[in-house]
């Protein structure tokens, strides 16, 4: 007979069908669920958060590589904003089921991203080059010639 839970509880006229006295009343030990459901978040939220991009900034440009593993590049938009603003955005769709089929776990994310970034000046926005290579888009947004820092000399004075 069970103690705390369950249909034959000592407790239950007392506390009812659950108890305070018993913390992890809804879970047993193969429960697949987690502790902690993010089932009520919008999927747009979870797929926006894990769009990762790397900025890197080489002598010649600054690189732009976001991991969007199943995209297709016709899925993928950039735009650049005033000169300024570089966005890379897309969706990713979710997969049909079968009715017959039940998921045991879903990870993967899907709906839409977009992210942005402030380019810096010295950035040729007029030729900025994008691949798409296993599921790596790389953004490429060459950098202007820096003006040369003025050379100082002395000069000498003479008499």
């Amino acid at each position: 007979m069970a103690l705390i839970r369950g249909s034959n509880s000592l407790l239950e006229p007392f506390f009812g069908s659950s108890s305070i006295l018993d913390p992890f009343g809804g879970f047993s030990l193969f429960d697949r669920r987690p502790f902690v459901s993010f089932a009520n978040f919008p999927q747009d939220i979870t797929s926006v958060a894990s769009t990762r991009v790397d900025w890197v900034e080489t002598p010649e440009a600054h690189v732009f590589k976001a991991d969007l593993p199943g995209l297709k590049k016709e899925e993928v938009k950039i735009h650049v904003e005033d000169d300024q603003f570089l966005s890379i955005s897309g969706e990713r769709n979710k997969e049909q089921v079968d009715e017959k089929d039940s998921y045991r776990r879903v990870e993967r994310s899907y709906g839409k991203f977009h992210r942005q970034f402030r380019l810096p000046e010295n950035s040729k926005v007029q030729e900025i080059a994008a691949k798409m290579e296993n599921g790596v888009l790389t953004v490429t947004v060459p950098k202007a010639e820096v003006a040369k820092e003025a050379q100082v000399r002395n000069v000498e004075i003479t008499s």
